[in-house]
């Protein structure tokens, strides 16, 4: 019963891409609500799905609906490489915290070196394990250089991909910014005009701090709303950390705030840097 003249409105969901894709051909337009700010929705005391998609109709009608941004097919297709890769890096996480609680259980003191490189498999190999876990040792280092391989293929595709990608190479000017995370960066973002200001992308990424303001008192500032895109952002945080190993203006900004505020608040000030400076890489027209 669609019609071209027609708009439909859908919650944001993990397979809402999908369905506006297929939707879209039919009708007007397709407006992806976000499920995070329809309070009134998430707040009513009667929720099914009828009310639900009545009170959508009506936000949307009204002109008070928040939407989210329907990513393009090359966006989309990054994305899913994206979340490859992070599905991969937890499995890699993952078995080498399995590895190193089999040493735990058995008293092994710490590896004096990268217990996960060819010496320090040698020294895995000579410890002296139960049998039943010696093997459950085996299985686990096995196991971690397969998931490696695999993580080894997609971050070369990852990387020709930004080297092939204008985009991409400007950000790798940025000091800490790898194909990786600039891959990673442009996935996130998509159509960077979206943004207005650079703080609108570091909000995006959750890196701005939390707002507490009443009547006439003075605003509070917490920590970092961590809403947003979470793979860019640990990416950032990641990059943030490679900054401050290479000389420059970015590892001063780093040590100035770590020497007042810690490491931890220093990489957080340092990513949110780093997000302004993209921002400004990607609307410049040099």
């Amino acid at each position: 019963t669609l019609s071209h003249e027609d708009e439909v409105v859908i919650e944001a969901t993990g397979n809402s891409a999908a369905v506006e894709r297929l939707m879209r051909p039919y009708v007007k337009r397709v407006v992806v609500a976000n499920s995070r700010q329809v309070r009134a929705i998430a707040y009513a005391r009667v929720k099914t799905d009828k009310i639900d998609a009545a009170i959508l109709a009506q936000l949307h009608s009204a002109g008070f609906l928040p939407e989210v941004w329907v990513a393009d097919e090359d966006t989309l297709r990054r994305r899913r490489q994206i979340a490859e890769r992070m599905g991969v890096l937890e499995q890699i996480v993952r078995i080498k915290g399995r590895i190193q609680s089999v040493l735990h259980s058995n008293l092994i003191p710490k590896y004096n070196g990268y217990l996960f490189g060819k010496a320090g498999q040698r020294w895995l190999e000579n410890l002296p394990l139960p049998e039943e876990e010696r093997n459950m040792l085996k299985r686990l280092i096995a196991e971690l250089e397969r998931v490696s391989a695999e993580m080894a293929k997609l971050d070369r595709v990852l990387a020709q991909q930004s080297l092939d990608d204008p985009r991409a190479r400007r950000l790798m000017t940025v000091p800490g910014i790898s194909s990786i995370v600039a891959s990673t960066v442009l996935a996130a973002i998509g159509d960077v005009s979206r943004f207005p200001t650079p703080q609108k992308l570091s909000s995006y990424f959750g890196l701005t701090p939390k707002i507490r303001q009443s009547g006439n008192q003075p605003a509070r500032h917490g920590r970092i709303s961590k809403q947003g895109n979470g793979d860019a952002r640990k990416m950032l945080v990641e990059a943030a950390w490679s900054a401050k190993a290479a000389p420059g203006p970015m590892r001063a900004f780093f040590v100035r705030i770590q020497r007042k505020r810690g490491a931890a608040a220093a990489a957080v000030a340092t990513a949110r840097k780093l997000a302004v400076m993209i921002w400004h890489v990607l609307t410049s027209n040099t």
